[in-house]
């Protein structure tokens, strides 16, 4: 059987498919298991605790725009293989975004109430970068992998010593974004223009601000 050819219009549905799972419903069941597996929740003090539900609203909040991101830019990818590494790499930070999730319910918080709109604009921004070619594409996920990067570094020396569960959920999503980034590099990502990358870390300190008291 011939394999049907997605129109410019399936890949807009598919997008508002994937908004829907990701910003009007519960994550739901990872397809992978959660890094924090057995290991025993700390006790925490009150302060602690909310710090570190701040900081995991956040990483919630940047995998929503990460779903946002990844379908914007495969809803307007000129290669196939383009589109499907696209979608595999969404299919990853969506097990990020379920455990983040579940870590939140742990620490007794729930996530960013602007989850629809850090979905959208990401969405926005994927698919203009996108439409502009698959090379700046490409340099758009990996300059914005390579700043995620840096941020979970920080989460990483911010985070109590103490809480291993969100530690072990934040090690792993750093891990997965690196190789993100290096496909997105060997798959022919362009560099990005310095004044770009700057508004992209001015517009993620707007974004992780808001995001880790509302």
């Amino acid at each position: 059987m011939q394999e049907r050819h997605l129109t410019r219009l399936d890949r807009l549905l598919a997008g508002a498919g994937n908004a829907l799972r990701t910003i009007a419903a519960p994550a739901g069941r990872p397809a992978r298991p959660n890094p924090a597996g057995d290991t025993p929740d700390a006790s925490l003090d009150e302060k602690q605790r909310a710090h570190a539900a701040g900081l995991m609203r956040v990483n919630h909040a940047g995998e929503v725009a990460a779903q946002g991101l990844y379908q914007g830019h495969a809803a307007v990818a000129r290669n196939r293989s383009i589109e499907e590494q696209m979608h595999r790499a969404a299919e990853e930070e969506f097990d990020h975004l379920a455990w983040c999730e579940q870590r939140l319910a742990e620490l007794g918080e729930n996530r960013s109430l602007l989850s629809p709109a850090w979905y959208m604009g990401a969405f926005m921004i994927g698919a203009a970068s996108g439409a502009l070619g698959d090379k700046w594409s490409l340099g758009f996920i990996a300059e914005t992998e390579s700043q995620v990067c840096e941020h979970l570094d920080s989460h990483l020396d911010k985070l109590p010593e103490e809480d291993a569960r969100s530690r072990a959920i934040v090690t792993q999503m750093r891990d997965e974004e690196q190789e993100h980034g290096d496909n997105a590099r060997e798959a022919g990502a362009a560099d990005l223009p310095e004044p770009v990358r700057q508004l992209m870390k001015l517009t993620a300190r707007v974004m992780t601000g808001t995001a880790y008291r509302v």
